[in-house]
């Protein structure tokens, strides 16, 4: 949790910290993630001044089937 929150600190200061994520390249949103742990990821983008959560990403399942998940 702590890196969580250490991570939303970041993404207040730094928005665009997170690296482009190639597996939503289709998507017309770009999307942008950070590594929590080994395991997880945070799944975020930008609109207007606002930063939006869209998954904690588990590393450990299939990666394009989770990303068919995401609009």
């Amino acid at each position: 949790m702590s890196e969580v929150e250490h991570i939303s600190y970041l993404l207040e200061t730094s928005p665009e910290i997170g690296n482009l994520d190639s597996l939503f390249a289709r998507h017309q949103i770009a999307y942008r993630s950070i590594v929590i742990h080994r395991l997880s990821k945070l799944v975020y983008y930008i609109k207007g001044d606002s930063i939006h959560i869209a998954a904690f990403w588990d590393t450990r399942r299939e990666p394009k089937k989770q990303a068919g998940k995401l609009k």
